[in-house]
């Protein structure tokens, strides 16, 4: 007998539960362990810092750029988990009087996420006690959850799968396969990677739901619209930063004065940040499967023409390039 698509659904949901709680992890017992970073060893892979992009910067310089970005990295996961959480509980209202096992799968999501977001408070003090003065992380996660919740549900639960999605393909394609990281900065991701993990079969799930409701094409064309908008706020707010955090470089490497230099490290920069948080979830494929089922043909070639600018943010190196591809 056929299984029904409802009955799968719940199957997948109640999946998440078992494996919520068969991984729990805690901070400090699991992740921290009492441990400080070790500013000896990068913390993000060049696969995603694109740190061998730049040939005349030393050993010592490429790892402190990626401590650098590996700080912004864990900054922007606690930004993102702030509108995450707050629209999670606000689309399980629709279970509230239903679906109990869809409930508590949501339920259990948005307390992982306000625990991640508490991880990632805690590992931006112990980067900051370690690390020289002058990094600056500007970006506040209300003001952006309140421009992202100002878009249709349809438009946030999209972003919300891709950057869940990016997040997994990252740890699994380049993060977990690194040898010279921060042990203690791997270990931050392969936990928050198990947990994610389920996050986004809730999200695909929650996603397919929320576009059952559109009533018609135009609604949907309004919500591409919303998530066009989206990615280009994520775009600026990629921008500031990454002018912030060159700045900071160059400054502490002694390079703020050479022009030429100087100039190469902000463009590598923005581009590791557009490939970061923009093209490598876009080039995932599980992402890719999931919107091309939601959209028409047209609404597919809009979505591709805003992100064409960003289109040369990948990395030179190709077994970097092809890591979202796999």
């Amino acid at each position: 007998m056929q299984t029904s698509p409802v009955s799968t659904d719940v199957q997948r949901y109640a999946k998440t539960i078992e494996v919520s709680k068969r991984i729990r992890w805690d901070i400090d017992r699991d992740v921290i362990r009492g441990r400080e970073f070790d500013l000896s060893h990068k913390f993000l892979p060049d696969g995603l810092s694109l740190v061998d992009e730049l040939p005349f910067l030393s050993p010592s310089e490429q790892r402190f750029l990626s401590q650098v970005q590996g700080r912004t990295y864990a900054n922007m996961f606690g930004l993102v988990e702030r509108f995450i959480g707050a629209k999670m509980l606000e689309v399980s209202r629709d279970h509230w009087l239903g679906d109990q096992t869809a409930l508590e799968a949501i339920i259990r999501f948005t307390d992982e996420e306000l625990k991640h977001q508490e991880l990632f408070r805690r590992i931006e003090r112990l980067v900051g006690a370690s690390m020289p003065a002058g990094y600056r992380f500007d970006v506040a996660p209300n003001d952006v959850a309140s421009f992202v919740l100002g878009k249709c549900t349809w438009a946030v639960l999209a972003l919300t799968c891709h950057i869940e999605l990016f997040s997994q393909a990252h740890y699994r394609a380049s993060i977990a396969a690194a040898e010279d990281l921060s042990g203690l900065f791997k270990d931050v991701f392969l936990f928050h990677w198990k947990e994610e993990s389920q996050h986004a079969i809730i999200d695909e799930l929650e996603w397919a739901r929320e576009d059952a409701k559109l009533a018609s094409d135009a609604v949907r064309d309004a919500a591409v619209d919303d998530l066009i908008a989206l990615v280009g706020g994520v775009d600026g707010i990629l921008h500031a930063q990454a002018n912030s955090d060159a700045a900071y470089f160059l400054s502490v490497s002694g390079m703020a004065s050479d022009d030429s230099r100087a100039s190469e490290v902000n463009a590598t920069v923005l581009k590791a940040y557009r490939w970061q948080y923009i093209v490598s979830g876009v080039m995932e494929p599980r992402f890719q499967k999931v919107l091309g089922s939601l959209v028409s043909a047209a609404q597919m070639q809009r979505i591709q023409a805003a992100l064409a600018p960003l289109a040369y943010a990948v990395p030179a190196r190709a077994e970097a390039a092809s890591m979202m591809t796999h």
